[in-house]
């Protein structure tokens, strides 16, 4: 293997372990997640796609693979 290979190598490991998220998503994004749930819980998930959405963006910073439910 050469020089030049063996980095590509180190790199692409590097780079998937630096993807992968550093918590479970229960306890990633605790403020958005809680500004979320009260919301939906006095005014109902209709009115509160602004929190999801926070949420959902929140979640993908911190490396989780989530989709809109709309």
């Amino acid at each position: 293997m050469s020089t030049s290979q063996g980095t590509s190598i180190v790199t692409q490991v590097a780079s998937t372990q630096e993807s992968k998220p550093k918590k479970k998503i229960c306890c990633a994004c605790p403020d958005t997640k809680r500004l979320r749930d009260e919301c939906i819980v006095e005014h109902g998930p209709e009115h509160c796609g602004k929190w999801i959405e926070a949420h959902l963006r929140c979640l993908r910073s911190e490396g989780f693979n989530v989709s809109s439910s709309t």
